[in-house]
Parts: C-alpha cells; structure tokens; sequence
C-alpha cells in the first residue's frame, strides 16, 4: 500500500469540517494538519490533527495537498501560496473578491504546471443537476431556450460580526457568497451569456454588501435566463426551472446541511402537441447528499493519476466571477456607489495585481 497523501486543511470552520470528514474517507489521503483564527497561537493537537493559528504555520507542514476554506479576502492569497509551496490545492467558491483575484492565481498557476488546482463549485455535483445536464446533452428534450432561478436565504449571516456583511473582507454579499452557485449552473446549462442587465439593492439589511440582485441575462444564440440572489428569502428557497424546445426541468430545493431548502427533486416535463398545456411530468426526489464526497474524490483522482482537472477548473472560476461582475456592473447606480470596475476591461488581460486587491 502506499502511503496516503498528507492534506492540510486551511480554515477548519463549518466546511472546512465536511470536507476533513471526505477527505479521510479516501482510501489514499489523509488529513494531518489544520489550522483557524480560533486555534490558540501555539498551536497543539485537535482529534490527532496538528492544529496552527495561521496558514503560514500549516504551509510549514510536510503536505502533499492543501484545501483552502477560508473567507474571500484570504482565499486567493493562501491558494497562491499553497501553489508555491509545491502543494495540489482545493479552494472553495468564491475564488476571492473580485475578477482580479483569480486571474491572480491563474498567473500563479501557470507558472506552477505540476500542481494541480480545483475550485469548489458543489451544486455541480448534486444529483439533480447531474441528472438535468445529463438529459440536456442527450438532446432528448431539446434545445435550451430559457432558465428561471432563486436562490435565497433570510439574511447573509450572523451581521454584527461577520466577514460576508463587510465588502472590505467579502467583495460582495449574498450573490456573490450564494447565488454565484446559480449563476455557474446557468453557464453550464446555457453557456455564456454576452448580454447583461441588472438591478442590485441593500436597501432592507443596509450593509455595504448587497442583500438582493436581479439579473436579465442573454447568450449570443438568445438563450435568456432570469436571477434573482435574495438575502431576504424568509422561505428559504432554492428553484431552477429550464424551459427547452420539448419539455421543461424544474430543480427544486438542495439538500444542504441547513436542511431548510426542502427536499431536492427535479421534475422532468415531456411537452406534446396535443397536451393542451398540462403535459405529462415525471418528479424524482433525491435523499442523500453525495456531493461532498464525489466533489472531493474528483480532485484526488486528478491528484493521484496525474489527470487533467475536468470540472471547477479555474477557467471556469474565472468564467463564473466575470458573469458575477457583469451582473454587479450592469447596474450603473450601484457601480458607481461602489466604483465596480468593468471585469472585461483590458487591464486585466496585462497580468494581475496581487492577490487581495480590491
């Protein structure tokens, strides 16, 4: 047997816990090292694990692979200097604050070819999705020809203390901690989208952060989708409807450790010509989340049989945070109260800042 790969986990909150628990369920890593804020600075022993208040102390550690659960503002730095350090590295969405970020640790990670490097885009995994993707490829229903998505929650967190209720620390608020898991299903689902109209508030919780965005968005072949990311969902929901040219799929609710988004179904509609609008519909309701654990076991195939990452691929990071930007620039009050930058702008293509910046 050889030995297991040693994976540090940076950021040993809520997820950075879900993913240990995957992470040693993989018969060839093995998580020996972590660290928190909440760690005492002299660092000790947690359940076996070496345990360090900073990540500069973890990258001390003999590691193979780094997975980086940490709060925006740390995340693309840490991911560029587990990349430097000659580690594999996981980081969880968003890839940082802002465009300039990921292509911060793109540069990063050309420079750094061995590495490999994916980005935790999870809803991907769920088996709605899947299933929804599966049947859109099979063209069995169909061209795509529209989408309709929620996805919200009562408030962005806990407000007095949080880093997501601060742009300083978080960049943006409930769209770009939340919904930017629907806008990548709606890339994946529809592809890109060159046509970009928007309307962005905090007028209810009145953080510097947004707490709703409302987004009109339409690709180059005129496939249209409708979001709206909303921190004032009282029912928290989760609902992706696909209209396609024979049929339509409804994804609601996602199965989650909150358990507050309602069971996960998907309904699968087989329009005919003679259906008088009440077509027949199957419903498949799912009960187990293995999206964690197939998220995790993707990247340590990539890592262990030296293949190409397929899936949360930086490009896609990159893809998936423009559309996010264009969304935030579209709404030219709220550009200019915020002075959002154009994620298009040709600066960004003539090498990116450092990590961090705004």
């Amino acid at each position: 047997m050889k030995k297991p790969l040693r994976v540090g986990i940076a950021g040993f909150g809520v997820v950075g816990k879900v993913r240990r628990k995957f992470i040693d369920q993989h018969p060839r890593m093995l998580v020996t090292a972590v660290c928190d804020q909440s760690f005492a600075k002299t660092g000790g022993k947690l359940e076996g694990l070496s345990c360090f208040s900073s990540y500069k102390q973890l990258l001390a550690e003999p590691l193979d692979v780094l997975f980086v659960c940490l709060p925006n503002y740390l995340a693309p730095e840490v991911t560029i200097a587990g990349l430097e350090k000659g580690l594999h590295v996981f980081c969880e969405k968003p890839p940082g604050k802002s465009v300039e970020d990921i292509l911060a640790v793109i540069q990063c990670e050309r420079k750094h070819a061995k590495q490999k490097l994916m980005y935790g885009f999870n809803h991907r995994y769920h088996e709605s999705v899947r299933k929804a993707m599966d049947i859109i490829r099979s063209g069995s229903l169909g061209k795509v020809i529209n989408l309709r998505g929620v996805y919200g929650k009562s408030k962005i967190v806990s407000f007095d203390s949080d880093w997501r209720t601060k742009r300083a620390l978080a960049g943006g608020g409930i769209f770009l901690d939340q919904g930017i898991h629907m806008v990548d299903l709606m890339r994946l689902f529809a592809g890109e989208f060159t046509e970009v109209h928007s309307y962005i508030s905090n007028d209810f919780w009145k953080h510097d952060v947004e707490d709703n965005a409302y987004a009109l968005m339409r690709t180059a072949d005129g496939v249209v989708a409708q979001l709206h990311s909303s921190a004032t969902q009282w029912r928290h929901s989760f609902n992706l409807s696909i209209a396609l040219t024979k049929g339509s799929l409804i994804l609601s609710g996602i199965l989650s450790n909150s358990k507050s988004y309602g069971a996960e179904t998907i309904t699968i509609v087989r329009a005919s010509a003679n259906d008088g609008g009440d077509p027949f519909e199957e419903m498949i309701r799912y009960n187990e989340d293995n999206s964690w654990r197939d998220e995790v076991f993707d990247f340590a195939s990539a890592v262990i049989g030296d293949k190409k990452v397929t899936g949360g691929t930086s490009l896609e990071a990159l893809k998936t945070m423009k559309t996010v930007y264009r969304i935030y620039y579209a709404d030219l009050k709220w550009r200019k109260k915020y002075n959002i930058p154009d994620p298009d702008r040709k600066v960004f293509s003539r090498g990116a800042p450092k990590a961090g910046a705004t």
